[in-house]
């Protein structure tokens, strides 16, 4: 009987210890709630912070939704809503900014970009677009400048991590993008300066130095190029403007424009067929392109000119026969019939510059060299 009566006490010890540490654990709870409770009433702002990043999130969430959704007025509403509880989040002033420049609202995009930039001064992205912004809306050029050469000075130590190599790709191409902007700004603020010959030519040559390191990042981008070549030609570098504008072309034959700026060149220094040769690659390209009235009398002007000059030159009737109006008849006869080599042979025809030799009696750079051949994409 005594050990049957100890057998039948021991569930009974075992509810006591539960009970016990049941007890404890409320105690527990109780002390975590009441510490709660405590740092609530003694950091109450801290608290209503993170309540209102919260509930700011929220809203900009929506506002990206429905920005997704192109619905920008609704989209800004809410961005707006959640700025007020979280002003911090950068990325919802940047979305915000981008609307303003879709409603055309330039100055409520900037005031977007400088505070994203205020509570993120690395943000790459809302430095450039604050710079464009600045620059061809609104005629800051200085603003714009500042601007790229913060994205300059940017150095970012995790960039050159071996392992991220798309982030080092990405953050060297926004460096070209700051240098050829830069470019760009430092010829507006030039073209503004005529009546201050002295100055306007300083702000070009500025523009010269930005776009020669801009292809030095971006070598393969042709409208750095062509802009280079541009400078070049009116900061009066003729030999590097020809070399430069050759190798625009050789980027992108398709593109008239440095073809029809080169034309201008060659017929300034009086190489009026090889002038033509190339108004008229820029007239065939102007003509099968989507292109205002404005810009097919240019290229018809010059090419009229350019005729003109070459018609006076020994065998100039004959070359404009043979180099011109011939080639001319059998593009047209061609152009419905072409074969994927034709088109190749054409694509070469107007990638190779036949006066890049004109160029070489300078020092010829090293980035001036022949690409080898690219083929029709």
């Amino acid at each position: 009987m005594g050990i049957k009566n100890i057998v039948v006490n021991c569930p009974l010890e075992k509810n006591s210890s539960a009970t016990a540490k049941s007890s404890s654990s409320v105690i527990f709870n109780l002390l975590i709630i009441a510490a709660i409770i405590t740092t609530v009433v003694m950091y109450p702002q801290w608290y209503k912070k993170q309540w209102n990043k919260v509930i700011g999130m929220y809203y900009v969430a929506k506002g990206d939704h429905l920005l997704r959704k192109t619905e920008f007025q609704k989209a800004i509403n809410e961005y707006k809503h959640g700025l007020e509880l979280y002003p911090n989040h950068y990325g919802a002033w940047f979305n915000l900014g981008n609307i303003y420049v879709t409603y055309e609202d330039y100055y409520s995009a900037i005031d977007a970009y400088s505070n994203a930039i205020k509570y993120n001064p690395n943000y790459v992205l809302a430095r450039m677009n604050y710079g464009i912004i600045s620059a061809e809306k609104l005629g800051d050029f200085d603003g714009a400048i500042e601007q790229y050469d913060n994205i300059i000075k940017l150095r970012k130590r995790w960039a050159y991590i071996i392992f991220v190599m798309n982030n080092l790709r990405n953050y060297r191409k926004s460096m070209g993008l700051a240098y050829y902007n830069k470019g760009v700004a430092y010829r507006q603020k030039s073209t503004y300066m005529d009546n201050k010959p002295a100055e306007s030519k300083i702000y070009l040559q500025e523009a010269i130095k930005a776009y020669q390191e801009s292809v030095k990042i971006l070598n393969k981008d042709y409208d750095a190029r062509y802009n280079l070549a541009l400078a070049y030609h009116i900061n009066g570098d003729y030999n590097l403007a020809g070399l430069t504008y050759c190798k625009a072309i050789e980027l992108a034959p398709m593109n008239y424009e440095a073809h029809y700026n080169l034309a201008v060149l060659l017929n300034h220094l009086r190489y009026y067929k090889e002038a033509l040769q190339e108004i008229n690659k820029a007239n065939t390209l102007i003509s099968s392109a989507d292109s205002t009235t404005n810009q097919a009398n240019y290229v018809y002007d010059i090419m009229s000119s350019v005729t003109r000059s070459t018609l006076k030159e020994e065998d100039g009737l004959k070359f404009v026969k043979d180099e011109v109006w011939s080639k001319d008849l059998a593009s047209l006869n061609d152009r419905n019939s072409k074969t994927k080599k034709a088109e190749k042979e054409e694509y070469n025809n107007y990638r190779t510059c036949n006066a890049k030799s004109l160029f070489r009696d300078e020092d010829n750079p090293e980035e001036y060299k022949d690409d080898e051949d690219i083929e029709i994409p």
